[in-house]
């Protein structure tokens, strides 16, 4: 009985592990999904071809939101930390320097940020961010298309769909603990 009420202890590097093997499952298994809602959604009077082209751009976009809720779970030095290593094994998985890939995710976020303007909510930047990377402007009816800003209810569908790729921090320490640093 005692047994079930000891979490397991990870540190750093095995919780960036699990997170980065988990991030890629998650998008790499639920992409085309994201495509095929995508590409059938009635904000759209054309269809906007999405496929799996679009799969890394998603992953940055999943990534950069998910790391933004670091900082609500852990102290900032864990949270550095745990950053740290899940970009450096990201940047590995893309054969690429730490400091190129963490530029990249630099520019992901800045562009989430300045898409998201002047909300500061990650979930609906997140899905701001992908009707702009994937230019789904010039799919929409004249109206929303005129103003360059997306129907309301594709984003309201998006965040819907964008809330599942995000960590689920409660059921992992239920689970878990971070070992000391």
């Amino acid at each position: 009985m005692f047994g079930l009420l000891v979490k397991k202890k990870l540190d750093c590097n095995q919780l960036a592990n699990v997170f980065v093997n988990s991030l890629n499952e998650a998008v790499e298994s639920g992409f085309q999904d994201i495509a095929d809602m995508i590409n059938d959604d009635p904000a759209f009077i054309h269809a906007p071809g999405i496929n799996k082209e679009f799969a890394d751009s998603f992953l940055m976009i999943v990534l950069v939101g998910n790391l933004r809720y670091l900082d609500d779970h852990f102290d900032a030095d864990d949270a550095k930390e745990i950053r740290h290593k899940i970009l450096e094994k990201l940047a590995a998985v893309y054969d690429m320097s730490f400091a190129d890939f963490e530029k990249i995710v630099h520019d992901h976020d800045s562009f989430i940020s300045r898409v998201n303007h002047p909300s500061k909510n990650t979930l609906y930047g997140m899905s701001k961010a992908l009707f702009h990377k994937f230019n789904l402007n010039q799919y929409q009816e004249v109206y929303f298309k005129s103003m360059k800003a997306p129907n309301p209810l594709f984003l309201k569908r998006m965040d819907e769909v964008m809330m599942n790729f995000l960590w689920d921090w409660d059921a992992f320490f239920k689970k878990h603990r971070l070992q000391s640093i």
